[in-house]
Parts: structure tokens; sequence; C-alpha cells
């Protein structure tokens, strides 16, 4: 089936955000702005990753389905595991001996999306609008308990839940329906009015976004709940408003969207070491500039071909790209007969 050149454009844009809020975490401290935009960034780059996640979920939930999951996302998020630890102990960076269950960086995704293919085997034998609202009260309850947090990555699997849920019901005709003049203009309006609104609230936790804390470590043990319907409603309206200015048009860049993976599990180790040099600072604008030009040479880099066949093997437990290189030089070079 031929790929839709939106998913892979917002593919690469999500992944660009990925990669540049976390580059600029370390100088939201010092910045209200730069918090600003991090937050913002925050509000919608996990959550539209999500979605569109579950747009492209089978969920077929046979022996075959699940063991092909646990290769393509578990055994990569155990490999890892190992990699982060040891790399990170090589960098002198806190931490590095967290225990194989409590996932590293961002590996928590790969742990997540797992369960969320598990936990859609049930939901969708529910109506679609009950599947939501129950996948959504899941996600409002697990707040109230200290219990459920960054171990197994449960915190993060039901609470975000929901969109992954929302991408798996929803069809490309109704998707598409965001791509009206009106909705966009609107999304202006939406985008805006959420950074001006973080902007002017400085003491909001991030941990509303990151999704791996309880309420009560947040400040909230009340009212943590109607807190997380806010967030919901607020991540919902930016992923209409961001992926509404996703362009349909292919372009040069647009097969890196299939690449999007080997960009989110590679690029901790430079993030992390830039961190841990403090190779960086931001005292002007042009400084955030330049990060975010750093971010994109390392999604260019990450998603090229010679990186791709380097970490097939370890990603993908392929080795299709080190073999067609081969058969291609075999090919331009053939042995002579002596």
């Amino acid at each position: 089936m031929e790929r839709n050149a939106f998913f892979d454009n917002a593919k690469v844009l999500l992944i660009f955000f990925v990669v540049f809020g976390h580059m600029i975490q370390p100088f939201t401290d010092g910045s209200p702005k730069i918090n600003t935009l991090y937050m913002w960034i925050y509000t919608f780059h996990m959550p539209a990753f999500i979605f569109l996640s579950g747009f492209f979920a089978k969920g077929s939930g046979n022996i075959k389905y699940i063991l092909n999951l646990m290769k393509k996302l578990l055994v990569p998020y155990v490999v890892f595991q190992i990699l982060y630890s040891g790399y990170y102990y090589l960098i002198g960076k806190s931490g590095w001996e967290t225990d194989l269950f409590s996932p590293h960086w961002a590996l928590w995704f790969l742990f997540s999306l797992f369960c969320w293919h598990m936990l859609l085997y049930w939901f969708k034998k529910l109506p679609p609008v009950l599947a939501v609202v129950i996948s959504i009260q899941l996600g409002l309850i697990v707040g109230y308990f200290g219990e459920i947090g960054h171990t197994f990555s449960l915190s993060r699997t039901f609470v975000f839940f929901p969109f992954f849920l929302i991408g798996y019901f929803i069809t490309e005709k109704q998707l598409m329906l965001i791509k009206n003049k009106g909705i966009k203009v609107a999304s202006i309006i939406v985008m805006a009015g959420i950074a001006t609104a973080i902007y002017y609230m400085p003491d909001f936790n991030s941990g509303w976004l990151l999704a791996s804390k309880s309420y009560g470590d947040l400040g909230m043990g009340e009212f943590g709940g109607l807190a997380r319907l806010l967030v919901y409603l607020t991540a919902a309206l930016m992923i209409v408003s961001v992926l509404s200015w996703v362009p349909k048009k292919q372009f040069n860049w647009t097969v890196l969207g299939a690449r999007t993976l080997y960009v989110y599990l590679l690029h901790g180790f430079f993030i992390q070491y830039f961190r841990q040099a403090e190779l960086f600072e931001v005292n002007r604008i042009i400084d955030l500039v330049g990060l975010a030009a750093i971010s994109l040479a390392l999604v260019l880099l990450l998603s090229s071909r010679p990186v791709l066949g380097i970490w097939q093997p370890v990603i993908e437990g392929r080795v299709s790209i080190i073999k067609k290189t081969y058969q291609k030089i075999s090919k331009q070079h053939p042995k002579t007969e002596s």
C-alpha cells in the first residue's frame, strides 16, 4: 500500500520537536520564554505521535501479531536499556544503574506502545465512544495512586492511552477534515492562546505533561483529575491545530517519516552527552536558532541510510540494508575470473 505523505510529513515534524524539546530542556529554568516554548512543545508532540501510532495499529491480537510486536518493541527496549545504562556510566551520568523495568530516557514509549497494542485487543470490541470514555477515566484515576509511576511505564501507559485509542478508531477521511481552512485559522488562535497561557502560568509543573507522576507528587491531590482533564483537552486542541498545518504534498524529506524510530532511539546518546558536557548556552535568540539547527541536523543524520544500515540489526533484527548495499557494490565491481 502506498504511504500517505501527510502521515510521514507529520512524523518528521514531530520527531524534530521531540529532539528540539530535549535540546532546550536544560535551559528552561533560567528563561520563562524558553520554558514556555518547551512546555508548548510538550502539550502535543508525544500525544500526536501516540495518536498516529494508534492510527496505524491493527490490534489483531493473535500469537503471531504479539510475537512480532515483542520483536519490534520489547527486544529493542531491552537492548537500548542496557546500552543506555552502559553509556550513562561511561559519561559519568547518575542513574546508570536503573533496573530493567524503569525505562531510561525516552524508552518508556516502546514499553507503553507494546501495552497499548495489548489493551487494544479488548478495547476495540467496545463501541468507540464508550471505549474512549473508559480509557480517559482510567487515565484520570491512575493519577490518584502514587504507586503507579515510572516503573513499567505504567502511569504514562494509562494516561496517554486515550490518544492511541482515538487514533485507532478515527478514519483517514475524518482526520483529513482538520485541513479545513476554518480549522487552520482557528488553530493559530489556539496555539498562540495556549502559549500565552503557559507564559503567564510559570508555576505550572511540567510533570502534568510528562504524565509520570501522581497528583499528590504534582501538588494537587484533591483536584488532580480535573487538572488532567484540562491537560487532555489542551493536548487534543494542540494535536488538531498542529496537524492541520502539516502538508499533504510529497517532499524530498517525506521519506524520513518512515525512519523516525531510529531518531527517537538514538538521539538520546547525543543529547545526554551535550547535557553532561554542558556544551551549549542560550543567551540570545541566535543561540536558540542554533539549537534548532543542531536538532534538525540530528534528525537528518540519524535517519540517513548509513546510520539505518548500522543500527537496523539492533532495532529491527534485520540486515536488509547491509545486504542490499553489498549486492549493489558487488554488481558495480564484479569479480573477474582468473
